[in-house]
């Protein structure tokens, strides 16, 4: 199998098949575009969880200019668990860690990466809860994972949040708004890992700027406007990019898209990288940006505007199961997604041993 997500035919097939309801204290649990479980009310909320899994670094502590594979910061796994809780319509309250360290690696690692897990959970006003942190032969390199907890509160006009099969009628035609702009996160991945390369054909302030694009991860700001604008759904982008993502949306909710491609929000910097390493941006990791569905979209976007956060309203839900790709005179079909190009680059790198 290919790295990173597993396609969704072998989702469906092996690991959703084999999955049973059978407790009703979980009100929604694995499904396709579904990042977190919602349990049943308990107390004054609802318990959200949600888990994050990958390959961690020390920023600034490791030359990540020589892997040949994308690491994060712990920070970063920890970030897009709140983003998940956000998108579900959560409040992120605690998160457990679990680290797998390989024998070469020394206390001072450890040290380092609970400092910075420590740091993000206070800047997220989050918990660390517990976890493990456990040596093994099992890895080569440290691997975090991280499980999220939030809660949400039991009102009527979120319940839709994680509503699965028909939408409402009020809802066909409701439309598609887009927060700041797509790929974010992998362009900072790409301008990290290839900077050199970069630098020998853009000027250095282009560069750093893409690399600096991790600042933009949190969509909690945007989530909490939204909730407050009567969203019906939110889903925040991340592997497989816009296209993954919109795709996701569309098997979640049961619906037909119709997507404006031309109104896909891109930074010049993502456009430019993505040509020189030669990955589509379209299907690019996305982390940064919250696609949400509202019947009022463009006051969503208004609002969203208002307090500084780029938003675009790109297209509108429709009936049936057609997800169309619009360029002006041109239509296509939104694909499955596939392969996010995050990991297609360096399985290229892989072969050829150096950044192309």
């Amino acid at each position: 199998m290919k790295t990173g997500k597993i396609s969704g035919n072998i989702l469906k097939r092996s690991v959703l098949g084999q999955i049973r309801n059978r407790r009703e204290e979980v009100l929604h649990g694995a499904g396709t575009g579904q990042d977190c479980a919602i349990f049943g009310q308990l107390g004054t909320g609802v318990p959200v969880v949600c888990m994050q899994e990958a390959p961690v670094r020390i920023l600034m502590e490791r030359d990540a200019v020589n892997l040949t594979f994308p690491v994060f910061a712990i920070g970063h796994l920890i970030q897009k668990c709140a983003n998940n809780l956000a998108a579900s319509g959560a409040s992120p309250q605690a998160v457990l860690i679990t680290l797998l360290l390989p024998s070469t690696e020394e206390e001072p690692l450890l040290r380092a990466l609970m400092a910075e897990a420590e740091e993000t959970c206070q800047e997220l006003s989050m918990q660390i809860a517990g976890g493990q942190a456990r040596v093994t032969e099992a890895v080569c390199f440290p691997v975090a994972v991280v499980t999220g907890y939030g809660v949400r509160e039991q009102a009527p006009d979120i319940q839709a949040l994680s509503a699965r099969g028909s939408v409402p009628g009020v809802l066909s035609g409701g439309g598609i708004v887009v927060s700041k702009w797509i790929g974010l996160e992998g362009t900072a991945l790409l301008a990290e890992h290839s900077r050199e390369r970069l630098l020998s054909r853009y000027p250095r302030y282009l560069v750093e700027e893409a690399a600096g694009f991790s600042r933009y991860l949190s969509v909690l700001p945007e989530a909490r406007i939204a909730l407050s604008r009567g969203v019906y759904t939110m889903h925040d982008a991340s592997e497989g990019g816009i296209f993954g993502t919109l795709w996701e949306l569309g098997e979640r909710l049961g619906v037909g898209l119709s997507v404006d491609l031309r109104k896909l929000p891109l930074r010049q910097e993502t456009v430019e990288i993505c040509e020189c390493c030669n990955v589509n941006p379209y299907q690019l990791l996305s982390g940064g940006s919250l696609v949400m569905v509202a019947e009022d979209a463009s006051g969503l976007a208004a609002a969203l505007w208002e307090k500084g956060i780029p938003a675009a309203v790109v297209g509108k839900v429709t009936q049936g199961n057609d997800r169309i790709l619009l360029n002006r005179e041109e239509i296509r079909y939104l694909d499955r997604p596939g392969q996010d190009e995050v990991y297609r680059y360096f399985e290229d790198v892989r072969e050829k041993g150096r950044f192309v």
